[in-house]
């Protein structure tokens, strides 16, 4: 049974492709690609470094740093390493990142709001209020006493008994 002539075709150029990848003659194994392993702890140290030379000063005692997006999320981090250079005007901020929405950060970020992020507070405001006001109509299409049970008798003539 003869391969199609596409298959043959996809052969050929794969052939083509990786002849070039061999190292000794036919039969032997192609040679494997070593990868290069990058230690992240090498990155943190020349970070570090570079750090050291523009003379950046740690701050103590920053419990959360807020970052605003013009989207309207907020990149969080809780209990970041805070350091900064104010003749550089450079800060850096280490730590776990999270993205989060503004709704989510709600109510504790309210004094942390600028003017630019009012838009977005009003928006979330008046979300809050049609969602209030829908709750509100529909329970009161429901009728107010939904919760409460119908007793079909008298307590007090079954406690006279």
């Amino acid at each position: 049974m003869e391969p199609s002539a596409e298959v043959l075709a996809a052969r050929e150029k794969l052939k083509q492709r990786f002849d070039a990848v061999r190292t000794g003659g036919k039969g032997t194994v192609r040679r494997r690609k070593l990868a290069k392993h990058q230690s992240h702890a090498a990155d943190d140290k020349q970070l570090q470094a570079q750090l050291k030379r523009l003379g950046v000063n740690s701050i103590p005692g920053i419990e959360e740093v807020n970052m605003f997006m013009e989207s309207g999320s907020v990149l969080h981090f809780s209990a970041p390493k805070v350091q900064a250079s104010v003749s550089a005007n450079t800060y850096v901020i280490t730590g776990h990142a999270e993205n989060k929405k503004l709704e989510e950060l709600l109510p504790g970020i309210i004094n942390q709001l600028g003017p630019d992020n009012l838009v977005n507070l009003k928006r979330i405001a008046e979300g809050y209020a049609a969602a209030g006001a829908a709750g509100g109509a529909a329970a009161a299409a429901d009728g107010a006493d939904e919760d409460i049970p119908d007793i079909g008798e008298n307590f007090e003539d079954v406690s006279k008994k």
